[in-house]
């Protein structure tokens, strides 16, 4: 049997070997769209790639709850954010709560910026572990774990975004996965 692997508010994304779903397949929000949607079946990894700005802090406690339910022991959900660190004044206009502009801009939706500390103790409170993938500390320099794409693709990442180069940062993320302990029992 293959992995099933889904993203989670998909928007255009299609990525080889993973379902794209959207709100009205999965809800962050709505357990019964997830009882639903699953049944039985448990996810090997959700990728959630900048949604969870999209809720409060806590309906992404919420959400996190829900996902770390629907995930199996051993499997992960990884989540990708704007980052609240990230030294860049253009970067934390366009990403602030309520966006830079217009209802129709993407971040105008934004409920909150988290930092590497705020989405850790959101996953953290609903029993994920947490392995920080890149992220900017409180003072604003960037910290890139090794991680392989394969495994959950994020675009908005240092190897893969467009606006990076070799010699300048132009757009990042702060990405974790958050993996439910392979002790757990269904």
């Amino acid at each position: 049997m293959s992995e099933l692997r889904v993203i989670i508010g998909a928007g255009d994304q299609a990525w080889d070997g993973w379902i794209a779903t959207h709100r009205d397949q999965l809800d962050l929000l709505r357990r019964s769209t997830w009882e639903r949607w699953f049944g039985l079946n448990r996810a090997d990894a959700l990728l959630c790639e900048h949604v969870f700005e999209h809720l409060s802090e806590q309906e992404a406690r919420d959400a996190a709850s829900i996902c770390f339910d629907f995930i199996k022991p051993g499997g992960f959900l990884r989540v990708a954010v704007p980052d609240g660190y990230f030294p860049d004044e253009g970067y934390q206009m366009t990403v602030k709560i309520g966006g830079p502009g217009p209802s129709d801009h993407p971040a105008a939706g934004h409920k909150i910026v988290f930092n590497y500390r705020t989405l850790s103790d959101v996953l953290l409170s609903a029993g994920f572990s947490v392995d920080l993938l890149e992220f900017c500390d409180e003072s604003g320099r960037f910290h890139y774990n090794q991680w392989d794409r394969s495994t959950g693709p994020i675009y908005r990442s240092l190897l893969s975004d467009h606006r990076n180069s070799p010699d300048k940062i132009g757009f990042v993320s702060l990405i974790v996965d958050a993996v439910k302990p392979v002790h757990l029992a269904e």
